[in-house]
């Protein structure tokens, strides 16, 4: 049982077998999602990496505990104690890496139809031989020349390159929102229950932006401070109201029948998460009262130990890594990526309602194999490419100069720690506010367009 699952692990690490669990009561695995899995931990692997190195504690810990650490370092010609090692200055390198890895594999499977051909087993297998390609470039970003050249282009570059990505997930919001109601609804013909699905799951959506609001209106607002934050906030939430009521209205509705509170919904929430996350990125306002400078319009946990400030980064790094990996691999499925053009709602496709919609249905037929007494795989490509390997690519591309942003706090590098993650930055604010506004306006432009322009959305 070992030796045949052994050798499978090597036709995938070293070959272009697919790769799967030696276990044989894991489910059915398909080519193409183990594919994407694999991608997905590279660039995990890659993010904590960074993330590690942004950490004076982790740097610290190593000192302490890793044993002739300076001599290790002098050996390796990383400077005193590996301070070429860590920093922005290494993130940044480590994920130019990692981005001409992607942006290589992008180019190399363009116009891929199937995964019979050569490229595509490249794509597919060789993992080992991936993950030393990876390393490599990774590794390979320490020895560019003109270090300070490189860091300052390369900068606007990943400023660039992370507000694409950003601009791709939140139109991947808006057709995630649409997609929901479209499904759910479908059920609603066949069994009354999915009416009452789709009602609870909108009330709580708006429940939990209105007290959103409220949190933010009692906690991140002063009457003597935080103009900024009061302006906003009425801003964001009017905003949120016109948007649930257009959707609703009797001429939205004639054109798109599917549109309902569902959608603002979803909307709702994420804007006010936006908001929330904006504000507790903007600096710190002080008040002075009866002679004692107070902090004002700050997140109440801050307030407290040094553990509590510990826990929100752990959980500002926890949403970090699951919004970019569910961005990268939800964002690659031919019906996904669609969400990147506008198109109408009321699509002739049939629809069966799911709880998991997003996953997809699991009765396609496909070829099936046995690893050598693992995990099965289906190789369900080899008639035709489930998702664009180039766009894939990319994304992960644009992904990974999201991450590298984010973890040196965009623009406000110089003296930046992943510690720090969750303090002030102006730039971080206007960011993730403009964030909110395009957000709107994009679910807004999905209702309106086909009134715009009714003959390309007629059926």
């Amino acid at each position: 049982m070992c030796t045949p699952c052994c050798i499978s692990q090597l036709a995938c690490c070293c070959g272009s077998a697919a790769c799967a669990c030696c276990c044989n009561c894991c489910p059915n695995i398909k080519q193409s999602t183990g594919t994407r899995i694999m991608y997905a931990l590279y660039f995990l692997l890659v993010t904590i990496v960074c993330v590690i190195m942004m950490s004076p504690t982790v740097e610290k810990g190593l000192q302490d505990n890793i044993p002739f650490y300076s001599q290790m370092c002098e050996k390796m010609k990383a400077g005193e104690n590996c301070q070429t090692l860590v920093g922005y200055s290494a993130v940044y390198k480590v994920c130019f890496g990692m981005a001409c890895f992607f942006l290589f594999f992008a180019i190399f499977t363009i116009r891929i139809h199937n995964s019979t051909g050569w490229r595509a087993a490249v794509h597919n297998g060789f993992w080992l031989v991936k993950f030393i390609v990876l390393v490599a470039c990774c590794a390979g970003g320490f020895f560019i020349p003109n270090e300070e050249v490189f860091l300052e282009a390369w900068r606007y570059i990943g400023a660039g390159g992370g507000s694409i990505f950003l601009l791709i997930q939140l139109m991947l919001l808006v057709k995630f929102a649409h997609r929901w109601n479209t499904n759910w609804s479908s059920g609603v013909k066949h069994n009354r229950l999915w009416y009452a699905a789709l009602a609870f799951v909108t009330l709580m959506l708006f429940s939990a932006a209105v007290a959103a609001l409220v949190f933010m209106g009692v906690f991140y607002t002063d009457p003597e401070a935080c103009l900024l934050n009061k302006i906003f906030l009425g801003i964001n939430g009017s905003l949120c109201l016109v948007v649930s009521l257009l959707a609703i209205s009797p001429c939205i509705q004639k054109l798109q029948p599917t549109s309902g509170l569902l959608q603002p919904g979803v909307i709702s929430v994420y804007v006010m998460y936006l908001t929330f996350s904006a504000f507790s990125s903007k600096p710190k306002e002080i008040v002075e009262r009866n002679g004692v400078n107070t902090t004002v319009c700050v997140f109440p946990i801050t307030a407290g130990t040094e553990s509590d400030k510990k826990i929100v980064t752990a959980v500002g790094a926890i949403i970090l890594f699951g919004c970019v990996l569910y961005s990268c691999l939800t964002s690659t499925t031919r019906r996904s990526s669609a969400a990147l053009r506008v198109y109408g709602n009321s699509e002739p496709e049939i629809e069966r309602a799911r709880c998991c919609f997003c996953c997809g249905d699991n009765t396609d037929d496909c070829d099936e194999e046995n690893t050598g007494g693992g995990q099965s795989v289906n190789y369900d490509e080899r008639e035709g490419t489930i998702y664009g390997y180039a766009y894939f690519h990319s994304v992960f591309f644009l992904g990974s100069l999201y991450v590298m942003m984010t973890i040196t706090n965009w623009f406000h590098y110089d003296d930046h720690k992943i510690e720090k993650l969750l303090e002030g930055s102006l730039s971080v604010f206007w960011i993730k506010m403009v964030s909110c506004w395009v957000c709107l306006v994009l679910y807004m432009w999905t209702l309106v367009a086909p009134m715009v322009f009714p003959k390309r959305f007629e059926a």
